[in-house]
């Protein structure tokens, strides 16, 4: 191979390299630029999270401030810090931890639906508040429209009106509530009552009439609201939910009356009353409490 062959290869090749090492150098600032734009995508992704972390944490402040029970009070306060802990958690993850990231947006995404049903719940204590209300007036109307028309009276016919009022009522006495497990034993926790066994007796009273009577039970959750039962009864002018319903036969002395309330919905931990409804009137009541 002569000289001049030589140089002409040796110069391809020099040619060769240098495209090489240009498409090299390329491929990596183009790399490098993707890389940049996908960790400032990163970087915009955990800023969005974050601000959504951090509004729910508002979210959670400003319901406390409208309900004023103990029950729920404690549930979003409980909701409320784990935003907090999981909002500190992404802080401290770096944009580009896509693990991390990704197990955060989950959590996200269910911190979102809890916050969903507290909005609901809290709305529709707000409307039963408000509904409660509006009918209290309207007793209260009914109160004075009735106070106004026993006054017209005289005081002798309305004094014998109301003894023998108060003499003929029935009266619920020894009202208890039981939490059944599966078992049919006592329960403890919540979570773990099947059955709610209320028991009481009818007293004796021989100037009530004698005859069948209906007996209507209302267990009143935490929230303020009765158990499902499927029916209600009629009570001052206006219709009451019950959670169970008995018909007994009264003779006039005393009459034990034991109910069953099966368990078919969620439970929450707290205070249950028992109110105990007979001729229109409640007749007696109990409570029992619940852990979690």
């Amino acid at each position: 191979m002569n000289k001049k062959t030589i140089i002409a290869v040796a110069s391809v090749l020099v040619l060769f390299l240098l495209g090489g090492l240009a498409y090299l150098v390329y491929s990596l600032n183009k790399s490098n630029e993707q890389n940049k734009q996908m960790l400032e995508l990163a970087e915009m992704d955990k800023l969005e999270m974050q601000n959504e972390y951090e509004s729910f944490a508002r979210q959670y402040s400003e319901m406390k401030t409208q309900v004023n029970n103990d029950s729920l009070m404690a549930q979003l306060e409980q909701e409320q810090q784990r935003t907090q802990e999981l909002l500190e958690e992404l802080q401290r993850t770096k944009a580009n931890d896509a693990a991390e990231i990704t197990r955060l947006k989950k959590e996200l995404a269910t911190m979102r639906q809890v916050l969903k049903s507290f909005v609901a719940e809290i709305d529709s204590l707000n409307r039963l508040n408000t509904q409660l209300k509006g009918e209290n007036e309207d007793l209260r109307q009914q109160q004075a429209v009735q106070q106004q028309q026993i006054s017209n009276l005289s005081s002798e016919k309305a004094s014998l009106t109301d003894k023998v009022a108060i003499a003929s009522q029935l009266d619920a006495t020894a009202v208890s509530i039981s939490a059944l497990d599966k078992r049919q034993k006592r329960a403890k926790k919540i979570a773990d009552v099947k059955t709610m066994q209320v028991s009481f007796n009818i007293a004796r009273n021989v100037t009530a009439a004698a005859g069948a009577r209906t007996v209507y039970v209302r267990i009143v959750k935490p929230t303020g609201e009765a158990v499902n039962g499927g029916g209600t009864f009629p009570f001052e002018n206006r219709s009451l939910e019950y959670s169970m319903r008995k018909d007994i036969e009264y003779n006039g002395e005393e009459t034990p009356v034991t109910m069953y309330w099966n368990v078919n919905e969620m439970l929450l931990a707290g205070q249950y009353r028992v109110q105990v409804f007979a001729d229109g009137k409640n007749i007696g009541g109990g409570s029992i409490s619940f852990e979690k």
